[in-house]
């Protein structure tokens, strides 16, 4: 069947508009040095249970990307102070991730940031409408896997 609209190119188009968007009023000012990727790090890190570790292959998954990617983000992220990499008392190898006091002043204006444009993104979309919407995401991803 053909279709008159591509998913893959209208969902790329979107990923380019929310970086743009992201990069000016996100990370504008102070934050300009920081990547979109290295905020939602900062974000998910702040937001999860502190008495667990967290690891770069929980980054991975979180953030479906190549080992490749998740290392060069974060060896960036440690160069810049944001995160420090220590190990853990079971298997010195391991190396959890832990934000910096740095990240963590940082991650307070990145959260109200973020809020405010996640608040843009919703703007004139129903409830219901957004429901629909992450269904047919979910479905997309679930065809992709």
């Amino acid at each position: 069947m053909k279709y008159d609209r591509s998913i893959g190119f209208e969902v790329k188009t979107l990923s380019n508009i929310i970086k743009r968007s992201l990069e000016n009023e996100v990370f504008a000012g102070e934050l300009q040095e920081m990547s979109g990727m290295q905020g939602w790090i900062i974000k998910y890190l702040a937001h999860q249970d502190q008495t667990k570790d967290f690891f770069q292959k929980d980054i991975e998954k979180k953030f479906d990307i190549r080992r490749s990617s998740a290392t060069g983000v974060l060896q960036t992220m440690e160069r810049n102070g944001l995160i420090r990499r220590e190990p853990v008392e079971s298997d010195a190898r391991l190396k959890k991730l832990v934000l910096t006091q740095k990240a963590i002043i940082l991650h307070q204006q990145i959260d109200k940031r973020f809020d405010r444009f996640d608040e843009k993104l919703h703007g004139g979309i129903s409830q219901e409408e957004l429901e629909v919407f992450f269904r047919t995401i979910d479905k997309v991803k679930k065809n992709l896997e």
